[in-house]
């Protein structure tokens, strides 16, 4: 059986809607001002440290009034957190105030500082360090989450937005929504483009680029041809990375990973690299918010380490 070559709707399986109305998901962390360290509790845990760190990375240092380490490690961690430009945040935790987190993460002393990349906590050292030694660990940190598709900014101060015009669109996404509709997708991608030239980390034009990318390569694909290449020559990057396009494409999300992880997992050297950067660019499509991702995740974070 052989398919006619595929033209995909820009509204297809692939959720574009949300490039029109940018209003952020339910539950979603708020850039706030000071939101580059924070105070977390119980009931604020999965918005500010879990949902958070599926954007930054999240170092959380667990301390209490009592502990004199602390009070010196903690201005150095913030101090940092400060100096980060957004590419990660500082949660912290009361141990006496909130100790069914400290409990949750087994904390033996104070202070231990803890992070949490995807939705995924990682140890990381206890004990007050020297300014030099935190920096080094954060370092790591960033390395890591860069390798799992963790690498967006959050904003120290709420940006002023433009308000919508009278049709809801937000203007800064007007000359894009309106290739959308006419179908245009060169010129819808070249807008959002121009978006980020004076916003790089704006998530709606981040989306929109890597949704717009994602059908452009799939446009014209003869899916049936694709796929055969793909199942006769399975580690065939080129076939496989092509067949990931396929699946997202068509909102067959789990395949798409799937394929990819296990890709990357029997793998090495450039073909494994290759596989890996792919699927980063494909978690850039989906939401944020999406389950999916963090299971996404999560999986190649196990395939890598």
């Amino acid at each position: 059986m052989t398919s006619a070559p595929r033209d995909l709707p820009l509204r297809g399986a692939v959720d574009l809607s949300t490039l029109n109305r940018p209003a952020p998901a339910a539950g979603a962390p708020a850039a706030a001002p000071g939101a580059l360290v924070i105070d977390v509790t119980e009931a604020s845990f999965e918005t500010e440290v879990v949902n958070r760190s599926m954007q930054v990375p999240v170092v959380i240092d667990f301390w209490a009034d009592w502990c004199g380490p602390c009070k010196q490690l903690s201005p150095v961690l913030e101090k940092l957190a400060s100096e980060g430009g957004g590419r990660w945040v500082l949660a912290k935790i009361d141990v006496d105030a909130q100790p069914r987190l400290s409990q949750a993460f087994q904390i033996q002393s104070i202070p231990s500082v803890m992070a949490v990349i995807g939705g995924q906590p990682v140890p990381l050292f206890q004990g007050a360090v020297s300014e030099q030694q935190a920096r080094q660990v954060i370092d790591e940190v960033l390395r890591v989450a860069a390798a799992n598709g963790v690498s967006g900014t959050v904003e120290a101060a709420e940006p002023t937005e433009p308000a919508p015009d009278e049709s809801g669109v937000d203007p800064r996404y007007a000359d894009a929504e309106a290739a959308l509709d006419r179908g245009d997708l060169e010129a819808a991608l070249a807008a959002f483009r121009v978006v980020l030239e004076h916003a790089p980390a704006d998530p709606i034009a981040l989306a929109g680029v890597a949704r717009c990318e994602l059908l452009l390569r799939v446009r014209g694909v003869d899916e049936a041809a694709a796929r055969a290449r793909a199942a006769g020559a399975p580690d065939d990057v080129d076939a496989a990375l092509v067949v990931a396009d396929l699946d997202l494409a068509d909102g067959r999300v789990d395949e798409a990973i799937g394929g990819l992880v296990d890709l990357v997992r029997r793998s090495a050297g450039d073909d494994r690299e290759r596989a890996r950067l792919h699927l980063v660019e494909l978690f850039a499509v989906l939401d944020p918010q999406d389950p999916r991702l963090a299971a996404g995740r999560r999986a190649l974070a196990n395939a890598l380490f």
